[in-house]
């Protein structure tokens, strides 16, 4: 029972540390960050405060002496001082300890840095109990560039709670940061708001203790409730690629997208892209796509290929909530396309899919009846640091979940477990402190 106050304590210190290193000459900016793993590989990021020549030194945690290296680069300031590099010929189902090497001398943290690759199950055993964290809205102040007023942001040490429980994955639902006013229309300015938002000293033990996956919304695709008008598009998707260490991203009949996908144990994740091609919202005329014809097929194509006990599909904005009204941005908005997935869905016959969500600004859990065929959830989890809004309680969403609606700081883990036939789901909210707010359980066998 003292094993999670010991760590919150340990986390404490490090981002004190943190604090103290960064008013000295410290070479890392943000990072090390764990992204994209795979049986045998897995990603890497790191973000120097200079141009530098950059590797990993990364070592089995069972065995220490084993310590190899990635190659290395130099980092640019034209991207930010980024570097992305692979640790590849793992073992699966093994626990990594790594380091960062800049200009030939390993920096040392004051926490924990290591990753984990997916267990090889298939086969052999009974898909492995894990956990992943989800969360969206991640707004970190600075004040020149904030609304006057109380600052918007706040409640840091929610990445310590998240770090504490050890998910494997953790999947950030979009909004990761905030671009302001000033920081639209300048690549700089572009690449300033994603450094500061990364470099927060309390998220960085987080960065390096599990793989993290991102989508975007509005708010780090371009302005408020922006779309496919958005001037800077191009230049919003090349920081997004810079600043994350996704799989891949977009697909073949349209690269400029950042959808792409990932397993982890029986559970497969598809991130998409709803802001790229989406028509504003207000747009009266003409076709009306929200994620676009292109990524739908791609999404019923790999929805149907999949063979994932549970397929969730990861939106910036809510799917399946019937409330409407302007300052609510859904899926509904848009309900041709959002008829034709769901239908899709039902007349494919697949399997186990559930919605994760983001933007709100509240959370909850919304359960749509199906007649002859099974429930559709979305887990709406919002936010992480940006302002909580109490405007939910006032929606009409037929479908929510009693006693799900959580109008504060917070963020979920979907905890996954049993034997093969008879596996459950767990989503249990958490608060800013780590505390449970609620808990649902899903079985397996219900979503067939």
């Amino acid at each position: 029972m003292l094993i999670r106050p010991l760590l919150l304590a340990v986390l404490l210190a490090a981002s004190l540390c943190l604090r103290a290193f960064a008013a000295e000459d410290e070479p890392i900016r943000s990072g090390p960050m764990v992204g994209h793993a795979e049986m045998r590989s897995a990603q890497l990021w790191v973000q120097t405060t200079r141009e530098a020549k950059v590797h990993f030194e990364f070592w089995p945690t069972a065995a220490p002496e084993r310590v190899r290296s990635s190659r290395e680069v130099g980092t640019r300031e034209a991207e930010a001082c980024v570097a992305k590099l692979p640790a590849d010929l793992l073992e699966p189902g093994s626990t990594y300890e790594f380091a960062v090497v800049v200009d030939g001398k390993r920096v040392n943290r004051p926490y924990p840095q290591r990753f984990r690759t997916p267990v090889h199950w298939q086969f052999r055993r009974d898909p492995p109990d894990f956990t992943v964290a989800v969360g969206s809205c991640n707004y970190i102040n600075d004040e020149p560039y904030d609304r006057p007023g109380k600052p918007y942001g706040g409640g840091y040490e929610i990445f310590r709670s998240i770090a504490a429980a050890s998910p494997e994955v953790m999947v950030w639902l979009g909004d990761n940061c905030y671009l302001r006013e000033p920081d639209v229309g300048s690549r700089a300015s572009v690449l300033y708001r994603y450094t500061h938002s990364r470099a927060v000293a309390e998220l960085q033990p987080l960065l390096a203790m599990c793989s993290h996956y991102m989508i975007w919304d509005d708010h780090d695709f371009g302005p408020n409730d922006s779309s496919r008008g958005f001037r800077d598009k191009v230049v919003t998707r090349e920081a997004f690629e810079l600043f994350t260490a996704n799989p891949t991203y977009g697909i073949p009949e349209r690269p400029r997208l950042i959808s792409t996908s990932f397993e982890w144990g029986d559970a497969e994740f598809f991130l998409t892209d709803d802001r790229t091609d989406r028509a504003p919202n207000t747009r009266q005329t003409g076709e009306r796509p929200y994620l676009g014809k292109e990524q739908v097929r791609w999404l019923i194509d790999a929805l149907v290929t999949s063979e994932a006990t549970f397929k969730f599909v990861c939106v910036g904005n809510q799917v399946l909530n019937p409330a409407a009204g302007p300052e609510i941005e859904t899926y509904g908005h848009y309900a041709t396309e959002q008829k034709e997935l769901l239908e899709a869905i039902r007349a494919e016959g697949i399997r186990g899919v559930i919605f994760l969500t983001g933007d709100r600004h509240h959370t909850e859990l919304t359960r749509m009846p199906r007649e002859g065929t099974y429930p559709l959830y979305d887990l709406t989890t919002s936010p992480l640091t940006a302002g909580p809004s109490g405007r939910g309680k006032n929606e009409k969403n037929p479908w929510r979940v009693d006693g799900t609606l959580l109008a504060e700081r917070n963020f979920a883990f979907l905890r996954f477990s049993g034997p093969r036939e008879e596996r459950v789901l767990t989503l249990q909210v958490r608060r800013t402190d780590g505390s449970v707010a609620w808990e649902q359980r899903i079985e397996a066998k219900e979503l067939q």
